[in-house]
């Protein structure tokens, strides 16, 4: 099936609202087209396409909520579904913390999440892309593996009080690892974008292969505190860690890293190096994103670190509430502005230091200081004099984002990356931070 247009959401989601008998009742549906096509020893081994669609529709009466999902959208199944969210609702018990539903928002206009030349790539163009990264692969007589995914969505809510917002976009993933015939040099790429236009499969696949030949004969260096650069893959997995954390209720009852004695929080201190500069803007034409939230609230641009500073934390409706502030919904995007630097720059500006390609399997340690755990993997290098010298082995690292942003010495030009983690994209630099703290060593490659 294709994606749901607006008219085809708003016209449905009207029928459904006309059945409804409870005193609030909203409607949200997501509509997507998927497919892949999976990689492993230089050959392909799987692909596939997934249609689907659903639909949750929530019935209210007083603060008791009952919710149902369907795929069926004839009008019997609608007419039964809606009569079975309500009977829930009946038998739920009431929740305290129940916001009633939101009337009509004004919403930003969004950047273009949607790309027709995405949403219409063709078995053929996928076949091609990693057949380009293959190629690659083998002409330097490595071994790959990786997946790529483009994908079309839309998806719409509508509510009883007057509330309709509808957003569709599209997304194209490419990730690979590369190793060496012997299995001891292994380099690794990930990118993606709304737009299929931007993906340079073979300037991606060529990173890797490079990665790949030049991590062979990793040497094994002693663990303690060194300049690291963080290319924008390995800065990302511990960045959100602290972005994701900018929450103020978490705060308020003292289960965060912003927490105060007293039931205060550390919102308008100065917490990072005053370079860090973190905001979110669903506008921004290299990250485009949703303007709403689950709730319909309207998403738009926000800063949320400003000179080191934290400007803002996320309210829920209801914490808002009790605190007696705005609602704050969480981010639509990240975007840390950068340097002018290049990556190239910043190593040739290192004395002594430690390039590290990715970082992954990160761990908390201590949710109240936001320490982490990880490793090292696809490509770690030791610099010296401004020059990449030898490949070496992996290393564990102890370290939290705000210590690890307060030891910031450089950063670079900003750049679109995506969590190896999370899987959530953001607009990251790369960054050179003092003092990073390697706890051992690991054979893993």
């Amino acid at each position: 099936m294709a994606i749901l247009t607006e008219n085809e959401c708003r016209t449905l989601l009207k029928k459904v609202i006309s059945y409804s008998k409870a005193d609030e009742c909203q409607v949200s549906i997501y509509s997507s087209d998927s497919a892949n096509v999976r990689f492993a020893r230089n050959n392909v081994s799987t692909s596939g396409f997934i249609s689907s669609t659903s639909m949750a529709i929530s019935s209210a009466f007083g603060k008791k909520l009952g919710v149902i999902t369907l795929n069926d959208y004839s009008d019997e199944s609608i007419q039964k579904a809606v009569k079975r969210s309500e009977e829930l609702a009946h038998f739920a018990p009431e929740n305290p913390e129940y916001m009633p539903m939101l009337g009509p928002q004004t919403y930003p206009a969004h950047g273009q999440t949607y790309v027709a030349a995405t949403a219409a790539i063709t078995p053929a163009q996928r076949s091609k892309m990693v057949e380009d990264s293959l190629n690659i692969s083998k002409q330097n007589k490595l071994t790959a593996a990786g997946f790529l995914q483009d994908s079309a969505a839309s998806s719409a809510m509508m509510n009883s009080k007057g509330l309709f917002v509808y957003n569709s976009g599209t997304n194209v993933n490419f990730s690979a690892t590369m190793r060496t015939a012997d299995g001891q040099g292994s380099g690794y790429v990930t990118k993606d974008y709304n737009d299929v236009g931007k993906v340079d499969i073979n300037a991606f696949s060529l990173i890797a292969a490079k990665k790949a030949a030049g991590s062979v004969g990793a040497k094994a260096i002693e663990p303690g505190k060194y300049t690291v650069i963080l290319e924008p893959a390995a800065g990302i997995v511990l960045l959100e860690q602290l972005y994701g954390s900018l929450d103020a209720r978490s705060a308020d009852e003292g289960r965060s890293f912003l927490s105060k004695p007293g039931g205060k929080t550390r919102l308008g201190e100065k917490l990072v190096d005053e370079r860090v500069n973190i905001y979110s803007d669903p506008t921004n034409p290299e990250l485009p994103a949703t303007t709403y939230d689950g709730e319909g609230m309207p998403l738009d641009k926000r800063s949320l670190i400003e000179k080191g500073v934290i400007k803002n934390l996320s309210y829920s409706r209801y914490w808002a509430q009790k605190k007696g502030v705005k609602p704050v919904p969480e981010a639509a995007n990240i975007i840390m502005e950068g340097g002018t630097q290049s990556l190239e720059d910043l190593i040739k500006g290192t004395e002594k230091g430690i390039l590290v390609t990715r970082l992954w399997y990160i761990r908390p340690v201590d949710p109240q200081t936001l320490l982490y755990t990880g490793l090292t993997r696809d490509g770690t290098f030791y610099i010296e004099n401004g020059q990449i010298k030898f490949p070496i082995k992996n290393m564990r690292f102890n370290e939290s984002p705000v210590i690890m942003l307060n030891n910031l010495d450089a950063l670079g030009k900003t750049e679109r990356t995506v969590s190896g983690e999370s899987s959530q994209s953001a607009l990251i630099p790369p960054m050179r931070i003092r003092d990073f703290t390697f706890s051992s060593l690991s054979d893993a490659v």
